[in-house]
Order: C-alpha cells, then sequence, then structure tokens
C-alpha cells in the first residue's frame, strides 16, 4: 500500500520537477559565444533585462527607422566582437558641464607647457547578445562603455564582470558605464545601438568655475571621489555595415538626458572609431585610386630616382604583413625643403600638435604606423602579379608610446585611411589617402615600396612618400613626406622568408670599400712583429671544409657579430657608465642576412665588385694577395650607455674585414639629429647622415686563445676638422671576453683538460707524500721533527674541497631530481654527463687518499714523539714541540693577513664604482660586492696553504736541527703541486664560462691571491721556502756549531743521549712500540736503566 501511494505521489510531482528543471531566469542554457574582444568562449554571464520601458522611450526615432532583421543565431553572436572597439577617441561639447574631471598634478607647474596634453580615449565592448528573444527589428543587448583621459595614453581595461565605476588618480580619469538596449539596422547602411545607462558620475562642487576642486587631492592614501549614481544616460553608437574606403567610421553620441540643471547633468560626448579586425573590406575605390595614381606608376621622388632594387616577386601581401603591419615607420626630415614658410614644417597632410610643430620640419621622433593593413592578391588579366591593399596611416607624436599609438582607433586629424593597387611590373603600390573619418577629404596620395637593395645610406626594407593629389579640389598644400622602415640585421634572419611564396632575395651594394680600404692602408704600416704574430696566430675566417659558400659565409658572420658589455679604454680611474654594444652583421660578400642548413633563405645573387685596387707601398704580387684576402662587410652598431655615447649609439657600416689579422675597417654613417635649416650649413651630408666616420674593429685570435685575453677592441673617430659642428671626440672600448662558436663547444674540452690537470697534480701529491712515509719508516730518527702544523694546514687544504665538493654534489642531485623546480644550475647541464662525473669522483677520491696519508703521517709523527716523552719523562725540552711552531707561525700569518687585507681594501676603494650599492668594477669589467674580512681570510687559506712549509722552517730553527726530516722528492714536490695552479693562470688569459659557475675547475681566478702579481709573488715565496728547507736539512747544524759552542747540549741530533740508550731495532719493531699500550713494561725497564 506505501509502495503504491510513493508511485502516485512521484507520477504527479514528476511534472512539476520537469518544468521547474526548465525554467531558466538568466537564460542560461541560451547561448555560449565568443569573447567579445575575440578571445574564445566565456562563462555564462547573468542578463535581466529590465529598463525596457525605458529604452522604449529614450530609443524612439532608432527603433522607428529600423528594418527588418535577416540574419541568424549565429550572425548574432558575431556581433559581439564586430561592434567592439578599443581606444577610440572622444570629446566632449564645450557648453559648462563637464563628463569628469581631470587631476594635472603629476605634472609640476613650471614643466606644464612641455608636457603633453590629456588624451581622450573610450574603449566599448558589447557584453550580450539576447540571440533567442528577439524581435524582427531589434535584438535585446547590454554593453559597457570606458571613457578615460590620461597623460600617457592607457585606455580602459575592458572585461566581462565589469560595475558602474569611477577612478581619479594624477594624471588620469577612467569612467565606466554599464549599457542595456537594442541592436537594430536601418535602410541607411547602418547598424544602430541604441542603450541607456548606468553610472557613478563624479559630483560637482559648488563653485561653477571650477567644479573639479575636490580632484587636486587625488594622490593622497584611500581617495574615494564624491560620486552620485545616475540612469538618465542614453549611448547611442551607428556601424557602418560595409567596410570600405570612405565608410569605415563608427560614430557615438554620449548624452544626458537629465535635465540642464540637475547636477548630474553633462554636456554630450562625441565618440569616434573605426571597424576592426571582425569586418570585411569591400574593395571598391577604382575610380578614386585611378585618379590619384595616373599614369601609373606615379612619377614620385623616390621612383624618379631610378627605382632600383624594389620587390617585384609574388609575395608582396606575405612581405607587407611581416615588416609593415602595426611596425613603426620613421619620418625622414624634409631636407630638401627650401622654403621659408610653414610648407616644410608640415607634417604632410595630418593635423599636427605642438610637439611636431616644435621639430621644425626635423620629425625627431614623429613616426607613422601602420594599422589594419588588408592585401588581396591576384592576377591581372595579362598575367600580371598585383594585390589590392588597405591601411590606415597614423602620424604618432614623440611623447606617444608607439606600441599604445598602434592599438587606438580613432579616426581623426592624425589618421589617413587608404586604398590601392601594387602592380610587379613596377614595384610600386599605389594608394588614394582620406583625412580624417571624412569621406570627401581624400586629397593625398601614399606610395609604397619594398627595397631589396642596401647600401650604407638605405638600410629600409619598405620605404614610402605621402604627397599631394594635384587638382583635387581641396586639402593642404604640403612638401611631399617620406617614411621608412629601417630593417635591423637580426631580422633578416628570423623575419626571411614568405610563407607560401619565393624566398625574398637580398642584396647589398657596396660603395665605401674603396675609403674602407684606405683606412686599411693608413691604419697598418708595415711592422715585423706584426707579420710575426700574423704567422703565428689565427682569427675568425671562413671554414675551406664546407662546401656551401652561403653556410660558411653566415657561420663567419655569426663569429664576427658581437653582443657583449663593454669598458673604455684604457680602462678609467674614475666613475664611468658601462655601455652594451651590439655589432650585427648585415651583410658578408654576398651573403645578407644568415642561412642555416636546413632551410637556405637566401638566394647568393652576383659576387659584388671586391675592393677596388690603388696604389700601395708593396709590391704588386703582395698587394693582389693581401686584397684578395679581404671580404667586403656591412653591419649596424649600437652603443647604449648613456650620454657619453650619444653620438655614436647606432651607426651604419661599410667596409672590409681582414681575416689575416682579424681586423674590420669601417666606414660609418649617423643619422643627423639637427634642425631643417642647420642642415644647408653641413657639409659633406649624404641623404642626412653624416658619413665622416671610421671604425676599427680587433677581434681577438681563435688560436692560442689560453695565453690572449679574448676581448675584441672598437675605436670609433670622426674624421671631420676641429670645429666642425659634427665632429665628436674618439670613442676607444674593450669589450668583456668574447667566445667563437667553435671554442663553445671547447669550453667543455677546457674543463676536461684542466680536470686531467687536476688528477695529475693529486696524483702527484699522494706520490710525494708516499715517498715521505716511507722515508720516516726507513729513517725512524727524523720522525719526531715533521711539523704536524704542517700537516695539518695540508689536512685543512684537503679537507676544504671534500666538503665543498660534497656539498655541490648533492645539490645537483636534488636540481636533477626536482620535477616541478626552476631552471638547472648553470653548469648542470653540461656537469651531468657521464665523463664529468668520472673526473669529480676520480678527484675526490684522489683528495680522500691525500687527506687519509697526511694524517697517517701526521700520526706516525705524534706517536714518535710520545715515545720519546716516555723515554725521557724528566727532559720535555728535548722532544720536539708544535706549540712555539704554531705560536710564531700564527703570528706570521696574522701580520701577513692584515697587510694583506688592508691592501686589498685599498685597491677596492680606489677602484671606480660603479653603482652606489657596494659594488666595484674590476679591470676586466666584472662587477663585485664589497669582499668583507671573513671573504678575504678564506682566500688567505689558500694563500696559507701554498706556503705550507713556513711551520717546518719555523721548527727546523725553534728545534736546531741536525738531520732531514722532510725527504727532497716530499717537499719539492709537494711545493710544485701548489705552484701549478698559479703558473696555469699566468700562461693563459682568463675567459669567461657562460655554462658553469665556476669558472675553472683547476684554478679559481676571482680569488684576489690569483692576480698578475700573485701568480708570480706567491711562487717565488714558496720557492724560497723550500730552498731554506733545504738548507736548513744540510748546513744548519754545521753552521751553528761554529758561532754557538755554548748550547750544542740543547740540539736535539742524531748522537743525543736519548739515541744513544735506544736499543737497535727493526723499523717495525719500534712502530709497534711506538702504539700505546704495546711492550709498556720493556720500556719501563729500559727507562730505569738510564738514571
Amino acid at each position: 500500500m506505501v509502495s503504491r501511494n510513493a508511485q502516485l505521489i512521484g507520477v504527479f510531482l514528476l511534472p512539476l520537477f520537469t518544468v521547474a528543471s526548465s525554467f531558466d531566469p538568466f537564460h542560461r542554457n541560451e547561448q555560449r559565444m565568443d569573447d567579445p574582444m575575440g578571445g574564445g568562449q566565456v562563462p555564462f554571464i547573468p542578463h535581466e533585462y529590465v529598463r525596457f520601458a525605458d529604452v522604449k522611450r529614450q530609443c524612439r526615432s532608432v527603433l522607428s527607422a529600423a528594418a527588418e532583421l535577416t540574419f541568424d543565431g549565429h550572425r548574432a553572436n558575431a556581433l559581439m566582437p564586430e561592434l567592439s572597439f578599443v581606444k577610440g577617441d572622444w570629446k566632449q561639447d564645450d557648453g559648462g558641464a563637464p563628463l569628469m574631471p581631470f587631476d594635472g598634478t603629476d605634472v609640476a607647474g613650471d614643466a606644464a607647457d612641455g608636457a603633453p596634453e590629456p588624451l581622450p580615449l573610450a574603449s566599448f565592448a558589447l557584453t550580450h547578445v539576447d540571440a533567442v528573444h528577439r524581435g524582427k527589428t531589434a535584438l535585446n543587448v547590454s554593453g559597457v562603455l570606458g571613457v578615460a583621459i590620461s597623460r600617457n595614453g592607457t585606455g580602459p581595461e575592458m572585461g566581462l564582470y565589469v560595475s558602474p565605476e569611477l577612478k581619479v588618480w594624477p594624471g588620469g580619469t577612467e569612467l565606466k558605464i554599464l549599457f542595456e538596449g537594442v541592436y537594430t539596422e536601418n535602410g541607411d547602411g547602418e547598424s544602430v545601438l541604441c542603450m541607456v545607462g548606468d553610472a557613478l558620475l563624479p559630483k560637482r562642487g559648488s563653485d561653477a568655475g571650477n567644479p573639479w576642486d575636490w580632484a587636486k587631492n587625488s594622490d593622497r592614501n584611500n581617495f574615494q571621489p564624491p560620486i552620485t549614481n545616475d540612469k538618465n544616460i542614453l549611448l547611442v553608437i551607428r556601424y557602418p555595415r560595409t567596410l570600405t574606403l570612405t565608410t569605415r567610421a563608427v560614430r557615438g553620441e554620449l548624452t544626458s538626458t537629465n535635465g540642464k540643471s540637475d547636477a548630474a547633468y553633462f554636456d554630450a560626448v562625441h565618440l569616434l572609431s573605426q571597424l576592426g579586425a571582425y569586418s570585411n573590406y569591400k574593395f571598391g575605390s577604382e575610380e578614386l585610386v585611378g585618379k590619384a595614381c595616373s599614369p601609373h606608376p606615379y612619377r614620385d621622388d623616390l621612383l624618379a630616382g631610378g627605382g632600383r632594387g624594389l620587390y617585384k616577386g609574388r609575395s608582396f601581401c606575405g612581405i607587407l604583413d611581416r615588416f609593415t603591419s602595426e611596425d613603426v615607420l620613421a619620418v625622414v626630415p624634409n631636407w630638401g625643403c627650401n622654403s621659408t614658410g610653414a610648407l616644410c614644417r608640415r607634417l604632410g597632410p595630418f593635423e599636427t600638435d605642438k610637439a611636431i610643430d616644435a621639430t621644425d620640419g626635423a620629425f625627431t621622433g614623429v613616426s607613422i604606423v601602420m594599422q589594419d593593413v588588408r592585401c588581396d592578391a591576384r592576377d591581372a588579366p595579362g598575367g600580371e602579379s598585383t594585390a589590392r591593399v588597405s591601411a590606415v596611416f597614423r602620424a604618432v607624436p614623440p611623447w606617444e608610446h608607439r606600441y599604445a599609438a598602434s592599438k587606438r582607433s580613432g579616426l581623426g586629424g592624425t589618421t589617413l585611411s587608404a586604398e590601392g593597387v601594387w602592380r610587379a611590373s613596377t614595384g610600386q603600390l599605389c594608394m588614394v589617402a582620406c583625412l580624417g573619418a571624412g569621406g570627401k577629404a581624400c586629397h593625398t596620395r601614399v606610395c609604397l615600396y619594398v627595397q631589396t637593395t642596401f647600401t650604407i645610406t638605405r638600410r629600409s626594407i619598405t620605404v614610402g612618400q605621402i604627397t599631394h593629389v594635384d587638382g583635387a579640389g581641396g586639402g593642404v598644400a604640403h612638401y611631399p613626406l617620406t617614411m621608412k622602415r629601417t630593417v635591423h640585421p637580426s631580422e633578416l634572419w628570423h623575419r626571411f622568408g614568405v610563407p607560401g611564396g619565393a624566398p625574398l632575395s637580398m642584396t647589398y651594394n657596396y660603395t665605401k670599400t674603396r675609403q674602407a680600404g684606405e683606412f686599411l692602408r693608413r691604419s697598418e704600416p708595415f711592422d715585423f712583429g706584426t707579420v710575426i704574430a700574423k704567422s703565428l696566430l689565427s682569427y675568425p675566417r671562413k671554414d675551406a671544409n664546407l662546401a656551401d659558400e652561403a653556410m660558411s659565409l653566415s657561420n663567419l658572420a655569426e663569429d664576427l657579430s658581437l653582443h657583449v658589455a663593454a669598458v673604455p679604454d684604457p680602462f678609467p680611474r674614475e666613475r664611468f657608465d658601462r655601455p652594451f654594444l651590439q655589432l650585427e652583421v648585415l651583410s658578408l660578400e654576398s651573403l645578407v642576412g644568415r642561412t642555416s642548413p636546413a632551410s637556405q633563405t637566401t638566394a647568393i645573387p652576383g659576387k659584388p665588385a671586391s675592393l677596388e685596387s690603388s696604389s700601395s707601398s708593396s709590391s704588386p704580387s703582395q698587394q693582389q694577395l693581401s686584397e684578395s684576402s679581404l671580404l667586403n662587410v656591412s653591419a649596424e652598431l649600437t652603443l647604449s650607455g648613456g650620454k657619453p655615447y650619444e653620438n655614436v649609439s647606432t651607426l651604419f657600416l661599410e667596409g672590409v674585414y681582414n681575416p689575416v689579422d682579424g681586423r674590420m675597417y669601417l666606414i660609418g654613417c649617423r643619422s643627423i639629429q639637427a634642425p631643417r635649416r642647420a642642415l644647408s650649413t653641413m657639409r659633406d651630408v649624404e641623404d642626412g647622415m653624416d658619413c665622416s666616420i671610421e671604425v676599427r674593429v680587433e677581434y681577438p685570435p681563435t688560436t692560442a686563445r689560453w695565453l690572449i685575453n679574448p676581448t675584441a677592441r672598437v675605436h670609433i673617430a670622426s674624421t671631420r676638422d676641429a670645429g666642425d659642428p659634427l665632429r665628436f671626440n674618439a670613442t676607444a672600448l674593450q669589450t668583456l671576453p668574447i667566445m667563437y662558436q667553435a671554442q663553445r663547444q671547447d669550453i667543455l674540452s677546457r674543463r676536461s683538460v684542466e680536470g686531467i690537470l687536476r688528477i695529475a697534480t693529486l696524483s702527484a701529491a699522494i706520490a710525494a707524500e708516499f715517498s715521505q712515509l716511507m722515508y720516516i719508516k726507513a729513517h725512524t730518527d727524523v720522525m719526531p721533527y715533521v711539523s704536524l702544523v704542517m700537516l695539518g694546514v695540508q689536512a685543512v687544504g684537503y679537507s676544504v674541497p671534500l666538503i665543498t665538493g660534497a656539498e655541490a654534489l648533492f645539490a645537483r642531485i636534488a636540481a636533477g631530481s626536482d620535477a616541478d623546480g626552476g631552471p638547472a644550475p648553470p653548469s648542470y647541464e653540461v656537469d651531468k654527463s657521464g665523463l664529468y662525473w668520472t673526473v669529480d669522483c676520480v678527484v675526490k677520491i684522489l683528495i680522500l687518499a691525500a687527506l687519509l696519508l697526511t694524517l697517517r703521517l701526521a700520526q706516525k709523527v705524534w706517536r714518535s714523539r710520545i715515545r720519546l716523552l716516555t723515554r725521557s719523562p724528566l727532559e720535555p725540552g728535548r722532544v720536539p714541540s708544535d706549540r712555539r711552531v704554531l705560536l710564531y707561525t700564527s703570528a706570521a700569518h696574522l701580520v701577513g693577513f692584515t697587510v694583506i687585507l688592508a691592501a686589498h681594501y685599498v685597491g677596492v676603494y680606489s677602484r671606480p664604482p660603479v653603482r652606489d650599492d657596494g659594488s666595484y668594477m674590476d679591470a676586466r669589467g666584472r662587477t663585485h660586492a664589497l669582499r668583507e674580512w671573513a671573504v678575504t681570510l678564506e682566500e688567505y687559506v689558500g694563500l696559507a696553504q701554498d706556503l705550507f712549509l713556513l711551520p717546518q722552517v719555523i721548527g727546523n730553527v725553534v728545534w736546531r736541527i741536525n738531520c732531514a726530516p722532510l725527504k727532497t722528492s716530499y717537499y719539492a714536490g709537494v711545493t710544485a703541486v701548489r705552484l701549478l695552479p698559479h703558473l696555469y693562470d699566468y700562461v693563459r688569459a682568463p675567459a669567461i664560462n657562460p655554462y658553469f659557475a665556476e669558472e675553472y675547475e683547476f684554478v679559481n681566478t676571482s680569488l684576489d691571491f690569483y692576480s698578475r702579481f700573485g701568480d708570480v709573488a706567491i711562487p717565488l715565496a714558496a720557492v724560497a721556502l723550500a730552498a731554506a728547507v733545504y738548507v736548513q736539512q744540510r748546513w744548519n747544524y754545521k753552521i751553528i756549531s761554529k758561532h754557538v759552542k755554548t748550547q750544542q747540549k740543547k740540539l736535539q741530533h742524531l748522537g743525543s743521549r736519548v739515541y744513544e740508550r735506544l736499543p737497535s731495532m727493526s723499523s717495525a719493531n719500534f712502530e709497534a712500540e711506538l702504539v700505546s699500550g704495546v711492550n709498556e713494561g720493556v720500556g719501563l725497564r729500559r727507562d730505569t736503566s738510564l738514571s
């Protein structure tokens, strides 16, 4: 019965559950749409359209003109990205009721005149489209409008989850307004959004002349602007349904529906933007293009100059996209303009601000950005390759950030909307351009070219000119405005080649090789030492083993390119800024850019003319041989180091490279940053560039790199006469150590060699200690006279690397086992190979063996002294003791450490600091923290190990020995082992190792004691100690016995009473007797007989 009732109840409730589950007040299941800004699928955002009555009342005129909507739900979802825009322009009617304040206290009062004007930007995002519940003529939509004004050009950040917001800070204000309304289409080819909004508007003060007086305090902590909530806001935005040359602009109007007397009322705000990438462009301005470009090609200044070296292939659209889209085109000054009026100062047809006008036609820092580039490649009826192109050109003043400008969408007096045709027969893209948003302001012509031939003064891959269309019946006359896109050499490597098309073939026309050859001959007089050096050393050159000429040149170009920090040459004593030097090779002989075995993207055309011969003091055969080895080269040099290098911050170079001596002789050109009128007074100016510059680059050799410091030297000098306004002081730089491609692999072999040397020296040290162990076993009488302090110093020297090596080993294991961790240590990736693990393990084993042998020697010496003390307990003075030796040695090292510490700090503070953070720069250009006394003490321990014989020398004097406690092979061998690192460091040049944290496996040159002076002084001191031990063991007693007769009884020597009373025994028995508790009774009886 119960079961039947439960079934009846379930049947009754099932329809109710079904209805409840289908109830969706927020339309969660209606749509999953793309991000309004094109970011993909987004989570559900609830929307309730509760202001339909307000929308119907405020949008009556829009709804009455609406046409029937014919598109489906997919088209409705596509509206979100299509109708959104970012960083459009806005301006407000001047009626005395501004929308929001602006706090200009970010700029001091005295600098306000030179500060840029605040930039008004507006962004709109459509956040929801009700694609299901739509009427015949309208769709319910919602969105958010961000209105901002800032001095640095930042726009409001738009997101999906937003709320009404007002933010005010010094130099910027941002207002976000939420809207809901309808989307309609009318019969005039427009899409219209009509929406009512909800905002938090700023309250105005009582002073009508200064309603925003409270905004000047926006820099205070926890500042909250006074606000008022207002729902009487109307936004109407009109979009063209077809994107063409003259129908691109998006216009909007933000108004307040409050009465003018209401405190929340504001004057109308006008929005201006354009359709973006989500709208299809319709080409159809052939009549305007034909009028502007007839006859084709239009003979502008660039084409009239010859028009050689222009791209005429079939991949124009790909090249345009790679090298032009949203890239910055520099504006070339109007050097050729001779007018005295405003014609030469005008930036083409663009409207300019005071910052551009202040350049007086030089246009310093002014640029043009190409936006929204559309390119449609097609073949003409005759088979000629053509392309239809549309773009927007935006003028960017010097104060505006280039990246921020490229993201702006406003159309105004600083923008040109252009459309035109490119033809392969001429290589010219000719376009007609319209200023701002007016479809009738098409009075401008834009010609654009892609260059494939470079020279020292023409390094631009894209060059264009903006001119006025004669007879257009409008527009402002202006001088032809030239713009160019200078290519950096590295771009011809990373951005070379065009997908889907033929490779871009580039050539270089060498025009300065003759001048560079004369510079070479002036700089290289005949010198016998130079001839010998050339015969012994080798420098970067083409690899003769490579059959591929392009690959050989590419490898050499890579070796000749420099990306390294530098220091002035000679090294200054005063404070200086360390520049960073970049020398990037653009072309080498016929190769432009780079190539690789996998992809040959550079076509190698015919070899350019070689260096022209001229008279020289050498014989004809020698001159022909020398000039045939020279390689034509072009490059770009950039120096970033502040004001001292502003004259040579960017140089275009061309000249020759001599692989015989590793020197490059170049002629440099730099852009002239000077007022337009001053150019007429300057002589020897080529295309607005100063080419009276000579640059010499000296590369280190590839051979003997362990003996010669691997640094490059760069010398830059102006050849102009003194008093010339373009002359500058010479600049000489020395780079930090550099490394060629082959040497990067040689790092591993050098580490292997140093590991083998470490093994060899440790083996030699073990052999020397073993010989000493055998020596004292055979000569038991000298065993007590071996200094324990000396052995302790050696034991400490062996213990430290064992401890630190074990820690490093564990650290590498931890780094290798950490699956989630960050990047591996600098040396881990190479150290993890089996070879280096093996070398490390062998070194550690040998160090352990040497430590054990040293401890065994110390044990024997200690027990021998105990035995002597046991035999003569009443005469302890006859037994050698290291107390006084330790005291004297410690005093000597304390004095030495004090002297070293003082000298160290004197050297540190005499070096020029590069920054005020307790650091200094050494002679190699490396920055170090100022060392504390503890670090210096650690270094001094290494010095004490090198002078390990000092305790033995002191002990020999204190004990007045008449024997030879140390075997010659022992102290001479260990001394040689300790001095070998200094010799190794002295004969080779230090090189930075980018693969390992430590520079040397065999010797650490970062320690002060491994300096050039230390590499000479320390070995001399160690050799002197070894010589002292030799003299003491051979002649010391004989010399003293002649002068100090009265103290002979205090000497412990072979004929002393103690040794006379000791019975003769083998070394094995004597060793057993020294052990505690062995033959103890016999020892006592012998002691009794001594009395």
